[in-house]
C-alpha cells in the first residue's frame, strides 16, 4: 500500500516537523495495515486448515470404529470356537469326536483382520504451507498427537501385528481341516490361541487410536458438552 504525502512549501522548522510527522504517520499506517492484512490471512488459513484436519480425523475415526466393530464380531467367534474345543479336551473326549466338532465349526477357524486407511493429506498440506504454525498451540498439539498415534499404529500393523502368529502352521491346519483330515486338538487350540491374541492386540491398537482421535473430534466434543 502506498501513500503519497502532499508536497508543500516549507517555511522554517515548524513546517519541516509537520512534513516529517506526516511521512512517519504514513509509514506507520502502511506498516500497520500490512500487518493486519497478514494477520487476517494467517488467521483465515489456520482456521481453514483446522477445519480440514478435523474433517480428516473424523473420517479416520469413523474408519477405526467400523474396523473395530467388524473385528470384534470375528474375535467373539474365535473365542467361542476356542471355548467349545477346549471344553471337549477338558471333558476327555476322543480326538475323533473333537475333530468332528472342529469340522462342524471349521468356518469359524478364520483370521480376517480389518484395518482402516489413515488419511493424512490435510495435515501434510498444513505443514507444507505453514498454516500449522499459525494455529492455536493447544489445538496443534492435539492434531500432532493424533497423527503420531495413527503412524505408530500403522507401523505396528505393518511390522509387529503377526509377532505371535505362526502363519505357516495355521495354513497347514487350515488345509488339513478343509480336506477333512484329522488334526491334533492341542495343536489346533495352540494356533487358535495365537489367532485370538493377534486379533485382541489389533483391537487394542484400534482402541488406542480411537481414544486419541476422539480428543480432536468435533462430534465427540459436542456430545460431551450435552
Amino acid at each position: 500500500m502506498h501513500f503519497e504525502v502532499p508536497k508543500l512549501p516549507m517555511r522554517g522548522f515548524k513546517d519541516f516537523a509537520k512534513h516529517y510527522l506526516m511521512i512517519v504517520l504514513s509509514i506507520l499506517t502502511a506498516l500497520g495495515l500490512e500487518a493486519w492484512i497478514e494477520h487476517t490471512h494467517h488467521t483465515h488459513a489456520a482456521a481453514l486448515a483446522s477445519h480440514q484436519i478435523e474433517a480428516e480425523l473424523q473420517a479416520n475415526l469413523d474408519g477405526v470404529h467400523n474396523s473395530y466393530q467388524r473385528n470384534q464380531q470375528r474375535l467373539v467367534s474365535l473365542q467361542q470356537l476356542h471355548d467349545a474345543i477346549a471344553k471337549d479336551v477338558r471333558d476327555g473326549k476322543p480326538d475323533t469326536a473333537i475333530n468332528q466338532h472342529i469340522q462342524a465349526l471349521k468356518n469359524e477357524f478364520n483370521l480376517s483382520l480389518d484395518w482402516p486407511i489413515f488419511a493424512n493429506q490435510a495435515w501434510d498440506v498444513a505443514v507444507a504451507n505453514q498454516s500449522a504454525s499459525w494455529m492455536d498451540r493447544a489445538a496443534l498439539s492435539e492434531y500432532s498427537a493424533a497423527y503420531s498415534k495413527q503412524r505408530d499404529a500403522a507401523s505396528w500393523m505393518t511390522q509387529d501385528s503377526t509377532l505371535f502368529l505362526d502363519a505357516p502352521r495355521m495354513a497347514t491346519l487350515r488345509t488339513k481341516i478343509d480336506l477333512g483330515r484329522e488334526v491334533d486338538p492341542i495343536e489346533f487350540l495352540s494356533v487358535l490361541r495365537q489367532m485370538i491374541i493377534t486379533s485382541s492386540e489389533t483391537q487394542s491398537q484400534l482402541q488406542q487410536v480411537e481414544a486419541q482421535l476422539k480428543q480432536v473430534s468435533p462430534n465427540h466434543a459436542d456430545s460431551s458438552k450435552s
